[in-house]
């Protein structure tokens, strides 16, 4: 049931349309709607944010190996460059595969054993042909009129093999300041289409690099199966957890050499300044005047900076010093 205006209500609102407060005319403001992210449960998320932060710095490392290569195999100025990381389905990345082009496999050895499945490479036709084309002699400038389903010769199947393996062999240097790995080239798919490398469901990784040359610009997709990184993932927490215990134990083996070690400490009662003319004219019993007080407090000096303040006294019939007061900040006295 709608609410009813009470006649003070009624006047209040008039008064204000009238003064010009309230304009009727004027729809009133609907409420905004509240925006959620969708979340897919077909196709859950594996990987978090810092995971895959993670992996950006690997490749963006990888990248920089790659374009130093490229432009002294090929002759030319290359700049490569991350253009995206992508978590989705397998069939997601081999549907967008036509029968003519090639995918490179490559074998994964890390933490003393092979993982199970390939890391995939793609290089798209374009860029494949233009890089051959140099090797060769050539400008690399692609024919527009190549067919999508372009297929390679045997020629051109030996040059990209070479091409790929040189890519492949320098990807474990960017792993290395988070767990040593090895990547190796297995074979070449020519029709990866009919052949099923991934299930087809699996959740991948995809890593979308970009090739700019001075006349063309390519592009290479690397797939990586999730279980593969999530075992690197958990080896390297477990590598870091232990990092940190070995990195301790040396800093507490490190601390008890230090303990053992001998130090000079100088008990410093005062200075003065005199003339080489008056110490020259000392003789035993004469009195040098410091300028403090016997009350005053001395100063103990290791490596020539105040770390302890304290008094003169006798231990056990021997000369001791009490210290009173450390100097936290050990900075050398000038007085």
């Amino acid at each position: 049931m709608a609410d009813v205006l009470s006649q003070s209500q009624i006047d209040a609102l008039l008064n204000a349309v009238q003064s010009g407060e309230k304009d009727l005319e004027q729809p009133a403001e609907e409420n905004e709607e509240k925006k959620y992210h969708k979340y897919d449960f077909y196709s859950p998320k594996k990987f978090t944010k810092d995971r895959i932060k993670m992996l950006s710095s690997i490749f963006e490392n990888y990248t920089r190996v790659i374009n130093s290569r490229l432009n002294a195999t090929l002759r030319t100025n290359c700049e490569v460059e991350v253009e995206s990381i992508e978590e989705q389905r397998y069939y997601e990345f081999s549907n967008a595969l036509t029968d003519g082009d090639v995918l490179s496999l490559a074998s994964v050895v890390y933490d003393g054993k092979d993982g199970e499945e390939p890391v995939l490479f793609y290089l798209n036709t374009s860029a494949a042909m233009s890089m051959m084309d140099r090797m060769m002699g050539g400008e690399g400038v692609m024919d527009d009129n190549t067919p999508s389903d372009y297929t390679y010769t045997d020629l051109e199947l030996h040059l990209y093999e070479n091409i790929m393996m040189d890519l492949v062999s320098v990807l474990g240097n960017s792993w290395e300041s988070y767990i040593p790995m090895t990547f190796s080239y297995t074979r070449t798919e020519v029709n990866p289409t009919l052949v099923q490398l991934i299930g087809i469901d699996e959740i991948v990784v995809i890593v979308d690099l970009k090739l700019q040359f001075s006349n063309f610009s390519g592009r290479m997709s690397i797939c990586l199966p999730a279980m593969m990184l999530t075992n690197i993932f958990a080896q390297i927490s477990n590598e870091g957890v232990s990092k940190k215990d070995v990195d301790q134990e040396t800093a507490d083996e490190i601390l008890d050499q230090l303990k053992e070690s001998s130090l000079e400490i100088t008990a410093e009662l005062g200075k003065t300044d005199l003339s080489l003319s008056d110490i020259y004219h000392l003789n035993v019993g004469d009195v040098i005047d410091l300028g403090r007080q016997k009350e005053m407090p001395i100063y103990l000096n290791i490596g020539g900076y105040c770390w302890f303040t304290g008094y003169m006294g006798v231990h056990k019939k021997n000369m001791a010093v009490k210290i009173e007061d450390v100097c936290y900040q050990a900075e050398r006295r000038s007085e």
